[in-house]
């Protein structure tokens, strides 16, 4: 079954929460000066054959406005996978793809190569963080520019959005999560393949990780451009 946008979690997901935390909701505000909206993987190679990527693009472009709008920082993450013709992440090429796939993603996702650039429309601003990454997460040390970029800017909170929910997107909001950021992926505005997919990346992320979302909860209910302090 393909990826549709949205989601709605599942009832016996609701009541673990509730009888874990007793709220659905784990974080009531976000400050927008000490917020992120991260795009991840929304490069042409990768959004080109999935629909449902195509389709969360306007979500995304004006989720950047509006974080844009109340002081936040937008930043798009990028995949490089290959430079020079060699691998950045060898241990995933040589076993988990045929050698022509691995060929076909390393140098696909190489800087400069066509496929490596940012949809053409995206909204990207004057401003904006550009980040790469040689990992599924964005939120690697070492691995991924963001994390340095997030630090010296002040962020405490970030906004997971772009492809696929239950890979890059799903890993980034983990990891993020674990190095104290306050999380919320936006349901609206991450895609996957299957639909399947995109679900069980939401219910394990609602569990322990972090919020999942509406774009217009985010803007409309939890996204402030100042406040005397956060939900914990």
């Amino acid at each position: 079954m393909q990826a549709r946008a949205g989601f709605d979690m599942p009832q016996y997901v609701l009541d673990r929460v509730m009888t874990k935390r007793g709220r659905v909701r784990v974080f009531d505000t976000f400050i927008a000066a000490e917020t992120a909206l991260v795009v991840v993987d929304m490069q042409e190679f990768y959004v080109k054959d999935v629909p449902s990527a195509v389709a969360i693009i306007p979500v995304i472009n004006r989720l950047a406005a509006a974080v844009r709008e109340k002081g936040g920082v937008v930043a798009w993450v990028k995949m490089v996978a290959g430079r020079n013709g060699e691998s950045l992440w060898p241990i995933y090429h040589d076993y988990f793809f045929t050698p022509e796939n691995a060929a076909r993603h390393r140098d696909n996702l190489t800087e400069g190569a066509p496929g490596q650039e940012l949809r053409a429309d995206l909204d990207v601003a004057e401003g904006d963080l550009i980040a790469n990454k040689s990992r599924f997460s964005a939120f690697i040390p070492g691995k991924s520019d963001l994390p340095g970029m997030l630090e010296a800017r002040g962020i405490r909170n970030v906004i997971i959005t772009g492809m696929l929910t239950n890979f890059c997107c799903e890993t980034s909001a983990r990891d993020a999560m674990m190095l104290d950021y306050r999380v919320a992926m936006i349901s609206d505005a991450n895609a996957a393949r299957f639909q399947e997919d995109h679900d069980v990346g939401f219910t394990t992320v609602f569990q322990s990780f972090g919020d999942v979302v509406t774009a217009d909860q985010m803007v409309n209910e939890i996204l402030t451009s100042a406040g005397d302090g956060q939900g914990e």
